[in-house]
């Protein structure tokens, strides 16, 4: 009969058996510098890892990657227009839709008409707050069984902007009254963490300014509302994806993790909804395929952290106006993933990886130090109003930016085995670089760049 142990025959080996064995085969290399590498996290990244380097072992995670959302981001410039597209990108995969509005003059029968809410999740994205919205939103979604998330964000608009709605105190107080009608919505508080990757700032950063952005609603409102309504509402945050694969697995990871300790101390709820996006930064408009293969890796990393939704940026969002064809391929590579590369069948697939446990752990353990300093200096929001943390993530940019400019840090096409004959000139619909708009600001915004943009205006200059 066979041993249900089938190496039990073999002797164990450990971590320092192993390391002595590849210090043996460099044949005198040095073991730190041919064979270990520092992350921009100042993280060392090994070559083997072991699971007696964990006392204890890693717990199981409690997020569901068999359960992951295919989303379809749409900009309410026309509440018809808007509602029919919604309609059309549910039948064709979308299971959940992200509306995106500029104004308050919506109607939301309009605008929800014939979606099945029982069935699809709602996220909104406001450029205004207003209460009469949510009221209205309120009324509609009564007796629907829909699960929406609101996404209040007033600092991330201020992080964005450089000012508030109105002013500190209004917002806020439009806050506190918008939290009276939380039982409606599944989630009312969104933490955009996004800007922070987008405009250059490192995992630990973007993990603890998350954090920290989260705990200025934490602390403000804990006493102004009904403490039942944290322990059930989740707070969503926008997460933005990376190339760095195992990284950008680990990030989602260390942000559960980092909630759930937070969020305890409050006795809030412990789970939050993560919502996924590929990043900006790395994307081109040269040899624009590329960004395809960018954005299928970087939707891999999402499902595989347990992220609860994910959207698809098309390849070609930054030069393009929203066009069906963009969108459709997308939407494809996100079913592709769950439909025919099966990304959808295991729940926690990262579990006891060891080198993904291990950056987890150290991506939390260095964020909630940065964290811990954040507060202990006065909180997020007064180092925005500071200016400290403009500063830091431009310092994690510059540093990023060197290396690219150095082709040390690659992007394929752009600054390595670029197509010398690619013509894009005639081709941008849209403006792809940062644009400059002069205004009067309370704080300096943060300004969320790509990498490639001064190379690429230096190509299109150059054009014939």
């Amino acid at each position: 009969m066979m041993s249900d142990f089938l190496f039990n025959e073999f002797s164990h080996v450990s971590s320092k058996q192993w390391k002595q064995k590849i210090q043996f085969d460099l044949k005198g290399a040095d073991y730190n510098e041919t064979l270990v590498w520092n992350s921009p996290e100042d993280i060392n990244i090994k070559p083997f890892y072991h699971s007696d380097q964990f006392e204890p072992l890693p717990e199981i995670s409690n997020s569901k990657a068999s359960q992951w959302s295919i989303c379809q981001e749409i900009y309410v410039g026309s509440v018809t227009q808007a509602n029919t597209k919604a309609l059309n990108v549910l039948n064709r995969g979308a299971e959940s839709i992200l509306f995106v509005l500029p104004i308050e003059a919506v109607s939301v029968y309009h605008l929800l008409k014939n979606i099945k809410l029982s069935e699809t999740t709602i996220y909104f994205r406001f450029e205004f707050i207003s209460e009469a919205f949510i009221i209205r939103l309120k009324n509609y979604l009564l007796h629907k069984n829909a699960t929406v998330y609101i996404n209040i964000d007033l600092i991330g608009n201020l992080a964005r902007t450089g000012n508030w709605f109105h002013n500190l105190k209004q917002d806020h107080a439009n806050l506190e009254k918008i939290m009276r009608y939380s039982t409606s919505f599944k989630g009312v508080f969104g933490v955009d963490m996004s800007l922070y990757q987008n405009a250059g700032a490192n995992m630990v950063q973007q993990l603890a300014y998350g954090l920290a952005h989260a705990n200025e609603y934490l602390n403000h409102h804990q006493e102004s509302i009904n403490s039942n309504a944290w322990q059930v509402l989740e707070m969503n945050f926008t997460v933005s994806i990376g190339t760095n694969y195992f990284f950008e697995i680990a990030k989602i990871r260390a942000l559960r993790q980092l909630w759930e300790t937070l969020a305890s101390e409050y006795g809030a709820n412990t789970n939050c909804s993560i919502f996924a996006v590929p990043t900006k930064r790395n994307k081109t408009i040269y040899d624009y395929n590329t960004n395809m293969l960018r954005t299928t890796t970087e939707c891999m990393s999402a499902v595989l952290g347990g992220a609860n939704t994910i959207y698809n940026i098309p390849y070609d969002v930054i030069y393009h106006k929203d066009n069906e064809f963009g969108e459709r391929i997308s939407r494809n590579q996100l079913l592709v993933l769950k439909h025919e590369s099966y990304f959808n069948k295991v729940d926690n697939p990262s579990d006891g990886a060891y080198y993904i446990e291990s950056l987890t752990q150290q991506l939390s353990e260095k964020a909630l130090q940065l964290f811990k300093d954040i507060e202990g200096n006065g909180g997020f929001l007064k180092q925005l109003k500071e200016g400290t943390i403009q500063r830091k993530i431009k310092e994690s940019a510059q540093k990023e930016q060197q290396h690219f400019d150095a082709a040390s840090e690659i992007l394929l096409g752009t600054n390595k085995h670029p197509n010398v004959n690619d013509r894009m000139k005639n081709d941008l619909e849209l403006f792809p670089f940062v644009k400059t708009n002069k205004r009067k600001t309370l704080i300096e915004p943060i300004i969320a760049k790509r990498l490639a943009e001064k190379l690429e205006q230096q190509r299109l200059k150059n054009e014939d």
